[in-house]
């Protein structure tokens, strides 16, 4: 694979790009994850994916191809370390170097099965479902997560009062422990079956 680009860094919280944004660039990351996600009008947010090394972030590659701007917000959740491919060099790197296209290829369906999974979880799945999976996938290796409820409305495209509501449940069912910014994971198999119910 061709050496292109130059190297950058960025601090956890530092904003990648911002809708309206022209895109500078394509993005390799050695380290680290962006977080991107949109807000609506009435100010709801939804997580629409993450970008880790290996990933490919979609709004860029749009933006790249057609020539879009950014229409989402790519925001740093660590620091980050990578590399930045020149939008002008973007093109030659496609046609000339094969293992960047497959990578890129490969990145690109694992973006649209995430997709398909999100379409899915939002409409076809029971809330309760949705909640239990988003837990579960974020939670650390000591099972907890730090967190505001409305974070993971975002994360699981509702409203905030449907969060507060189902988290109590989980709660009096013994499944979750909430405090201040936090919830710990009790019984990560009981949410395992609430994650696989369809319904």
């Amino acid at each position: 694979m061709k050496s292109v680009g130059h190297s950058f860094r960025m601090k956890k919280g530092d904003a990648v790009f911002r809708p309206g944004d022209a895109c500078q660039g394509f993005v390799r990351l050695r380290s680290g994850t962006i977080r991107v996600g949109m807000t609506g009008a009435n100010g709801r947010e939804i997580v629409l994916y993450r970008v880790r090394p290996g990933d490919v972030c979609l709004q860029t590659l749009a933006c790249l191809v057609d020539g879009q701007r950014y229409r989402a917000e790519g925001v740093a959740e660590t620091d980050l370390e990578g590399t930045m491919i020149p939008r002008s060099a973007f093109p030659d790197l496609l046609s000339s170097d094969g293992e960047f296209r497959l990578d890129l290829l490969g990145a690109i369906s694992r973006r649209f099965a995430e997709f398909e999974r999100l379409v899915e979880d939002v409409a076809l799945v029971g809330y309760e479902a949705r909640l239990a999976r988003a837990l579960l996938r974020l939670a650390d290796e000591n099972s907890s997560l730090l967190t505001t409820h409305q974070n993971l409305a975002a994360e699981t495209a509702t409203g905030r009062a449907a969060v507060s509501r189902t988290l109590g449940a989980f709660a009096d069912e013994g499944l979750v422990a909430l405090s201040r910014g936090r919830v710990d994971l009790l019984d990560r198999e009981g949410l395992a079956r609430i994650a696989d119910e369809e319904t």
